[in-house]
């Protein structure tokens, strides 16, 4: 790939938030009063007063599935220094996960978020990994200073859409 279609690639790269299908998404072990609403949508990861927190332990177990199939470039997760997630695994398009079977499948990628990670700097991904995704489930098996609560300030998930082919485009071939 030549230099000018890697920067064209990376500039078409966009907040997925759009594409969420909110009718399936799901956080296992959240907090209901500070839920994962408060990560992910517009209006509401921009206020600081509003996170996801974790209920019972520091584990979190979050399930986003998409109205198409798309391509995962990077995902930011701002949190605070102390309670914000330090290993997160990614698993793409797998359905009905829960806390006792996380383990038995290995994840599509994972990372250990530094403290410029929590302030936003985005985890670039193994994009090749991450290609056709109809749904992707984030693990945050722990946080940065082993506490009982997690924090999640903020969640994007930047990538593009996969182009389909619109059938309507096609031209119908005569036969002679």
């Amino acid at each position: 790939m030549s230099v000018e279609a890697t920067t064209a690639s990376q500039k078409s790269q966009v907040d997925l938030l759009d594409f969420v299908d909110w009718s399936g998404v799901e956080c296992l072990n959240q907090n209901t009063s500070r839920s994962l609403v408060n990560a992910l949508k517009q209006e509401y990861r921009e206020a600081d007063e509003l996170y996801l927190e974790s209920d019972a332990d520091e584990q979190l177990l979050i399930y986003i599935p998409f109205k198409q199939v798309i391509k995962l470039h990077s995902i930011v997760i701002k949190g605070p220094e102390e309670d914000g997630p330090r290993v997160v695994k990614l698993f793409v398009n797998k359905e009905n996960m829960g806390f006792s079977n996380v383990n038995d499948f290995p994840a599509s990628d994972s990372a250990i978020l530094s403290p410029d990670n929590l302030k936003g700097k985005p985890v670039t991904l193994k994009y090749v990994k991450f290609q056709n995704v109809r749904s992707l489930t984030i693990f945050v098996e722990n946080n940065q200073s082993d506490a009982d609560i997690t924090k999640i300030q903020k969640l994007v998930l930047i990538g593009t859409t996969v182009e389909t082919t619109d059938m309507k485009g096609l031209k119908k071939i005569e036969e002679h």
